[in-house]
């Protein structure tokens, strides 16, 4: 039986310390390279970070990454790898408790993980993505069967924001981290992620504003 909570900001805190002390190491890493800016998204913007404590999962964060090349000197597969080394070249500094960087199809993820039980601790999600000029965003994806990488587009980046000052301004919102949590408690398939059951609770709420 599942049973995911709320994970208050208190608990977060730290471990989101960690995470820009991070970022800021890898920032200064590809500074002759290029820049980026970096933004906690997702469930840790909304307050909506959950972890089933008797799993052996831990609670995960989101970020997406905004690299500065307007003249696009870098392909997108540069741009990942060199995202990649960096964040690993600060791993093997030894002043972080996460592992090397995993490359999933459209992010890159950093686990802390205790390897004794095994268990993942936490872990984040990272997305390189750029916001584009005719609305929506893109972000860089894994073609698993060539082993190439691209820009993926997807008009619908911003919509749910829209759907959210909605639900809010309806007094709704507190129904949305009720019905987040139920899906999560209730998701039986391994291939939904978090952030597929928290956009279906914001548009299900959001047909009754």
């Amino acid at each position: 039986m599942k049973n995911y909570e709320y994970v208050s900001r208190a608990k977060r805190l730290p471990v989101k310390r960690e995470l820009i002390e991070i970022f800021n190491k890898v920032q200064n890493e590809l500074r002759d390279e290029f820049t980026f800016r970096y933004d906690f998204v997702g469930s840790e913007k909304l307050n909506m970070v959950t972890c089933d404590f008797s799993s052996n999962i831990g609670f995960d964060f989101e970020v997406e990454i905004r690299v500065n090349d307007e003249d696009e000197l870098y392909s997108a597969s540069e741009i990942k790898h060199k995202l990649m080394n960096a964040f690993n070249n600060v791993f093997k500094s030894g002043s972080s408790r996460y592992d090397y960087c995993e490359d999933s199809t459209g992010v890159l993820t950093i686990k802390v993980k205790d390897y004794y039980n095994p268990k993942i601790i936490h872990s984040c999600d990272i997305a390189i993505v750029a916001d584009s000029y005719y609305g929506g965003q893109s972000y860089i994806s894994l073609n698993n069967e060539e082993n190439s990488y691209y820009w993926e587009y997807d008009p619908d980046a911003f919509v749910i924001d829209d759907k959210i000052k909605a639900i809010k301004e309806n007094d709704l919102w507190d129904e949305v981290k009720k019905l987040y949590l139920e899906k999560k408690n209730n998701n039986d398939d391994v291939n939904k992620k978090s952030r597929s059951l928290r956009a279906e609770a914001i548009n299900e709420v959001y047909t009754r504003c």
